[in-house]
Parts: structure tokens; sequence; C-alpha cells
């Protein structure tokens, strides 16, 4: 039997949170994916505090990620919110961190705060894809701008955590993997 929502707003965080389906799991997720950006501009803000220029670049670009991650979060229940130009930009910045040197092979995720909070970012826009093929799997329409962006939102948080780390001049440790 399903629960019913109490009539009480205050006792009600989210209209769909009772629901078994897996559109709603994507939601909880994005939200804490945009939670998370969030989390990283803050650190951010504080050890770049002495690095002003570098931190206004960022600042509006991250609060335009975060509403990107927002329109990805509405768009498999609500009406499609990801455009081809929101793919568009965010690949610009992704070209335009990558332009301070790129990584071949996998580092560990290491680095200061913020370079941290950045690398759970990239995790947490990974899970999005994995919450978006649940969804495809249950019957519900994927838009295939909504595995685009989520994979270059993952792409993008990396880039970024090298820029940074280069940066603040935090080294790269490489990992050479047994299994593959």
């Amino acid at each position: 039997m399903p629960r019913r929502l109490s009539k009480d707003k205050r006792e009600l965080c989210y209209p769909f949170i009772f629901e078994a389906g897996p559109s709603t799991d994507f939601e909880v997720q994005t939200d804490e994916l945009c939670s998370s950006v969030g989390y990283a501009l803050s650190l951010l803000e504080q050890e770049l505090a002495e690095q002003p220029a570098l931190l206004a670049e960022l600042k509006p670009e991250l609060h335009q990620v975060q509403a990107l991650v927002y329109h990805l979060n509405g768009s498999v229940r609500g009406r499609m919110a990801v455009e081809e130009a929101d793919l568009d930009w965010l690949k610009a910045r992704y070209d335009h961190h990558n332009g301070f040197g790129a990584v071949t092979g996998f580092v560990l995720p290491t680095g200061s705060p913020a370079v941290m909070a950045l690398h759970l970012c990239r995790s947490g826009a990974k899970k999005s894809i994995r919450q978006l093929v649940r969804c495809e799997e249950a019957g519900l329409t994927v838009d295939d701008r909504l595995l685009r962006l989520a994979n270059l939102l993952t792409n993008y948080f990396f880039c970024l955590t090298v820029r940074l780390k280069q940066h603040l001049k935090l080294e790269e440790i490489p990992f050479v993997s047994k299994s593959y």
C-alpha cells in the first residue's frame, strides 16, 4: 500500500519522496550533486581568497553548473530543460580548463579540500549517469542530451581538479591498475 503524503507541509520534504521508481532516486542524487558543487565552491572561496581573478572566473561558472545540474534533475520527470547550447557552453568551459594541462592516465583523487570536493562532484556526476540508465531500464524516456550532459559534467569536474591542482602547485599521483 503506497504511503500517503502528510497534509502538513512541514512533514514533507519532497512530493515524490515515497515513489518507488528510479526517477525519484535520480532527482535525489542530482540534488546531492548540486549541493556538492555548492560545497566545492565554498571551499574554493576559502582557498582562492588571495587569488581573486581565478575565483571571479570560477564562481559564476560553478553557479551556472549548478543550474545545469538542476535542469538535468527535472528533465526526466518534467519538461526537457537541457539544450544543445548548454552542452556547448560546458564543452567550452571544459576546453578552457583543459588548456591549462591535461592528465594522461589514471591518477589518485587527491588534493586540497576544494579539489577533493570537486572529485566528489565528478563521482556524483557518474552516479547520475547510472541513475539515468536505471530510468531507461524502467521504461522512462531519457533524452540523449541528459546522458551527454552527465558524462560531460563528469569530465568537466575532473578537468577542473587538474587545473586547480596545477594552480595550487599540488602533485598528481599516478595510479597504475593491476586489473586493466
